[in-house]
């Protein structure tokens, strides 16, 4: 995963890294990227700091392993919405946006506080996230130009929406922002053909 981060041998030992990175997620939701501490996420979990530190080497490599939990569920759900579309365009564009909307929906108050705080290695995690999210579209929708161009930019907009959102509301919800960004995607497909 990254290093810093010791990984659990044992059934029990991945059970428990599994309660650290949820008590990680639910401090960084609730008390922000400056209250995030190893103390802070021992004391939700209901560990000691010590068992932390076993993991994890500081706070660093915690959050990189709560943004690499976040990005995999991002990939899969991308992939799994993709595979599982119907075939054509809209389908695909609707599959695409409503899996990107479900995801950012579901950790919308993490992912701006990791995007706040995100040092080398956690930017060059998030682009290969992203990098891959947009191959599954291209791959999905049929490579060209203009696909390349609709999943850069909705890619774009559902992280700047991610970031922005507590400083910038657009009053929809992500169900909302996904169904008019794949229409909008749709309008852009037809008249670049």
């Amino acid at each position: 995963m990254h290093e810093g981060f010791h990984p659990p041998q044992q059934a029990r030992s991945r059970a428990s890294l599994e309660k650290v990175l949820a008590a990680a997620e639910h401090v960084l939701a609730h008390r922000g990227h400056e209250e995030f501490t190893i103390g802070a996420v021992a004391e939700q979990a209901g560990l000691s700091v010590g068992a932390i530190y076993r993991r994890f080497d500081g706070k660093d490599q915690l959050l990189y392993a709560v943004k690499d939990q976040l990005l995999g569920r991002l990939e899969t759900s991308v992939a799994e919405a993709l595979r599982d579309s119907e075939p054509g365009v809209r389908e695909v564009v609707g599959a695409f946006t409503r899996a990107l909307a479900d995801t950012f929906a579901a950790h919308d108050r993490i992912f701006p506080e990791l995007l706040d705080g995100q040092r080398e290695d956690g930017r060059d995690r998030g682009l290969r996230a992203l990098a891959t999210i947009h191959e599954a579209f291209v791959a999905a929708a049929g490579d060209g130009p203009a696909v390349r161009m609709a999943a850069r930019t909705v890619i774009g907009a559902c992280v700047h929406r991610a970031a922005t959102a507590r400083l910038w509301t657009d009053d929809l919800d992500w169900t909302t922002w996904a169904a008019e960004t794949a229409e909008m995607t749709l309008a852009y497909l037809a008249a670049a053909k």
